[in-house]
C-alpha cells in the first residue's frame, strides 16, 4: 500500500477526483499534450499536440514530490524551492486536524516492502497523495507530473473548468464507476455530492439508494446488499 494512512482519504474523494480528471483531459485535448511548469509563476501550460496554437494555462500548486532517491515523499511546505506553498500548508494543517501522521511529516520514507516495479508504485502513490489532497482541500483536478530521475511532482490545479453538475455527472458516472475501484461506494457518492456542492438525500434508513440533485438535474443512485452501485435513474 502506498502511504496507507492517505488511502482512506483518497478513496472518499475517488468519484469526485475521477470526474474532475476527465474534465481536465477534455480541456487539454486528452493525454496527447506537452506540459511545462513555472513554479515561480505558479502555472502549468498544457499544449495539445493536435492544436499547439491553443495552449491551456492553469494555476498550479505544488503539493509534494515522490522520489526514487532517497525513496521519500516530501511535502512542498518543507521544500526550499521558492514555490508558493500556501495550499500545501493548508493540506498539512488539515492533516493535523485529522491527526494524520503522513500529512504532517515533512519527509516520509517509502514502505520497506514495495510490490511490483518502483516506477509504477510511485505513479500510483502520486494518485493516492493527490486524492487525499482533493479530499481535504476540495481542490481539483490534480496533475501527477513525471520529472527527472523517476520523480513525480504532484500539483493541485486551478483549471478553467465549469462546475461539476449532476446533469454532466449522470452521463459520466457509469463509466467512472466501472473503472475506479471504490472501497466504500456510499461514502464516495456522499463525498462527491459534498465536494461538488450538490444535495444528497438517502432514500431509506437502510441506505439502499441516494438522490443527488442540483439546479440542472436529479438522479437516484441504487446500491445492492454489498453497497455496490447497481444503477442510476436520472431525471433531467
Amino acid at each position: 500500500m502506498s502511504f496507507a494512512d492517505l488511502a482512506p482519504l483518497a478513496d472518499r474523494a475517488a468519484l469526485y477526483s475521477a470526474l474532475r480528471q476527465e474534465a481536465l483531459l477534455d480541456a487539454i485535448g486528452g493525454n496527447a499534450h506537452r506540459w511545462d511548469a513555472d513554479l515561480t509563476a505558479g502555472t502549468i501550460t498544457f499544449t495539445p499536440h493536435a492544436t499547439p496554437e491553443h495552449p491551456v494555462v492553469v494555476g498550479a500548486h505544488l503539493i509534494a514530490t515522490i522520489a526514487p532517491e532517497p525513496r521519500t515523499l516530501r511535502w512542498a511546505w518543507a521544500q526550499p524551492n521558492g514555490a508558493d506553498a500556501t495550499v500545501a500548508t493548508q493540506l498539512r494543517d488539515a492533516g493535523a486536524a485529522v491527526q494524520n501522521v503522513t500529512l504532517t511529516t515533512a519527509e516520509v520514507p517509502f514502505p520497506e516492502s514495495i510490490e511490483g516495479e518502483l516506477d509504477d508504485w510511485i505513479a500510483q502513490a502520486a494518485h493516492t497523495v493527490a486524492g487525499a489532497a482533493v479530499e481535504l482541500t476540495g481542490r481539483a483536478p490534480y496533475f501527477s507530473a513525471p520529472v527527472e530521475g523517476g520523480t513525480r511532482a504532484v500539483f493541485l490545479l486551478d483549471a478553467p473548468l465549469p462546475n461539476l453538475s449532476v446533469a454532466d455527472a449522470i452521463t459520466a458516472l457509469p463509466r467512472v464507476i466501472a473503472s475506479v475501484p471504490l472501497s466504500d461506494p456510499r461514502t464516495a457518492l456522499w463525498n462527491l455530492a459534498r465536494l461538488a456542492g450538490w444535495n444528497l438525500q438517502w432514500t431509506d434508513e437502510a441506505f439502499t439508494g441516494a438522490i443527488i440533485s442540483d439546479a440542472t438535474a436529479s438522479a437516484t443512485v441504487r446500491f445492492d446488499e454489498n453497497a455496490r452501485i447497481t444503477g442510476i435513474e436520472a431525471t433531467v
